[in-house]
């Protein structure tokens, strides 16, 4: 990977005192950047809500945002593992895992993924939520690359811990609370578009951020104005995209 461009991602992590920091998008943007960097298949992100309950928040693509809800409905995977126990968690292949996931690994194998590398969102003995990194290959996440994604997500969570005590003034689970309700908008909307426009989740969701972005909006704020109506879905559906990117 590219010295430079791991540099600017540390510094993109770390800012988020910026005038309207959407955590939800800086989720997204944090499983972005390890696929662009980091020798991995796919990732995914879960956090902590006020009840402690993981809820997923990001992923790479709806492939792995199903297994990761698979793994949370069955209490049963490496996730889980990681934010109970707030260290990291592998196993090198999973077709030989079912004793110690029996749930999850035989579904990450028929998904078609071997190797998975879990990294708590950790600062010191609060643990937020977990990354999950996964490879296709046995035996294929490099040490290397799993200290480099701690190290993204350590950086992370700090920002978000640091956005939350100079911004907000509250608790951090009320800010990760919030964020886990956007999502609900957001999945609706979500639902919304695919449904309307014939095309999938994934997709949807990837005109969505594109269109947020492009136009200085919120994500959030913009799934709402599509479940009451108050953006006409056509304005920025001149086609279906051809793939299915992230969710």
């Amino acid at each position: 990977m590219a010295d430079d461009r791991l540099t600017r991602t540390f510094v993109e992590l770390a800012d988020t005192l910026v005038a309207g920091f959407d955590v939800v998008e800086f989720l997204h943007m944090l499983v972005d950047r390890c696929m662009e960097l980091l020798d991995v298949s796919a990732a995914g992100l879960l956090l902590g809500d006020s009840h402690d309950q993981l809820r997923v928040m990001a992923s790479s693509a709806e492939n792995i945002h199903l297994l990761e809800l698979f793994q949370l409905q069955n209490h049963d995977g490496p996730c889980l593992d990681c934010y109970l126990t707030g260290e990291p968690i592998s196993h090198p292949d999973l077709r030989v895992a079912a004793d110690r996931w029996p749930m999850f690994a035989p579904a990450a194998t028929e998904s078609g993924f071997r190797t998975v590398h879990a990294v708590p969102m950790r600062l010191r003995s609060q643990v937020i939520g977990a990354l999950n990194l996964f490879h296709t290959e046995p035996n294929a996440l490099a040490p290397e690359v799993t200290q480099i994604g701690q190290a993204m997500a350590d950086v992370a969570t700090i920002g978000l811990i640091q956005e939350r005590a100079l911004h907000h003034q509250h608790v951090l689970v009320d800010q990760l609370q919030t964020a886990l309700d956007s999502r609900v908008i957001i999945e609706q909307a979500k639902g919304i578009i695919a449904e309307r426009h014939g095309i999938d989740p994934g997709a949807a969701f990837t005109l969505m951020r594109v269109y947020a972005r492009n136009h200085g909006q919120r994500l959030t704020e913009f799934a709402a104005a599509i479940i009451d109506g108050t953006t006409a879905i056509t304005k920025f559906l001149p086609s279906a995209p051809a793939a299915t990117p992230g969710v």
